[in-house]
């Protein structure tokens, strides 16, 4: 009985604390809703700007680095908060896979293995970011597509301020404001050439990331609206299965991959990156 008084009053003393969070969560939902999305034809493509751009660059404004509504306590805070507020959105990826069960059981061991392929992009984000001049920040921003399983997981392995924490939150912010315009772009695009099945789209969808998922689901949808259903069913049950086996695939081959990496290239690159910078200073 004493633990769950004293579970209530922390409860209630967070609420008193951060009503301005809910306030504001609020306010930002109504304006991002109001919006709604943009959608811009590019070519064969589209462009779609949907409404969590816009909830994303509120709270970038409301932050400490700006207006300073909200103080770093409260920020923190609000990071808390976003597993409980996906997990609706999780339960309604899975009753969509459920559902189309015929579908993803059709398309055999490729869900599975399609990881791997995430995984593949280390090779080349990894010189680009240490040409950028990034030093241990690199090993975040590009052992994985960097959600909220990958900030959980850098933070617990290196610490919460460690560069590779900070740079997977950089990818992970620039994920959510450039990510969901540029992936249902790149998927409309994909989608345009006349070289894949949609199923296959539907299942490059689900990267593990579900605001990028929505997007290229919407895209692809605008694209072949006769496969809606079946893309989207793909793509639920792709984007679940990368939320399970991404994490292992991230400890046991994405980091250590990233660590060798670092190791053999950061040398090199990392001369030509400070040659570069201390030429520009001289000029």
């Amino acid at each position: 009985m004493k633990k769950a008084e004293r579970a209530y009053a922390s409860l209630r003393e967070r609420v008193r604390t951060e009503w301005i969070l809910y306030l504001l969560a609020f306010v930002f939902i109504l304006i991002a809703d109001s919006i709604g999305q943009i959608k811009i034809p590019v070519w064969k493509g589209t462009f779609i700007i949907f409404p969590i751009f816009y909830a994303l660059f509120l709270g970038i404004l409301t932050g400490p680095s700006v207006l300073k509504i909200l103080d770093d306590k409260k920020v923190k805070a609000a990071s808390g908060l976003v597993g409980v507020a996906i997990l609706p959105f999780v339960a309604k990826l899975g009753i969509n896979a459920g559902a189309n069960i015929s579908i993803v059981i059709s398309a055999g061991p490729a869900l599975l293995l399609q990881e791997f392929g995430n995984l593949c992009t280390i090779f080349l984000a990894m010189p680009i970011a240490l040409m950028l001049g990034l030093k241990r920040e690199a090993i975040g921003a590009t052992h994985s597509i960097n959600r909220e399983t990958n900030l959980a997981l850098m933070q617990d392995m290196f610490g919460a301020d460690s560069p590779e924490a900070q740079g997977s939150l950089s990818v992970y912010i620039v994920g959510g404001m450039v990510g969901t315009i540029y992936f249902g772009f790149m998927a409309s695009m994909a989608a345009a050439t006349g070289a894949f099945h949609p199923y296959a789209l539907g299942m490059a969808s689900g990267v593990g990331a579900g605001i990028l998922m929505s997007s290229a689901v919407a895209a692809l949808s605008e694209v072949m609206p006769a496969y809606a259903d079946q893309i989207a069913a793909m793509a639920s049950a792709s984007e679940t299965i990368s939320g399970i086996d991404g994490i292992y695939m991230a400890i046991f081959i994405g980091v250590p991959l990233c660590n060798f990496l670092y190791r053999k290239l950061e040398p090199t690159l990392g001369r030509l990156t400070k040659s570069g910078r201390e030429l520009a200073g001289k000029n």
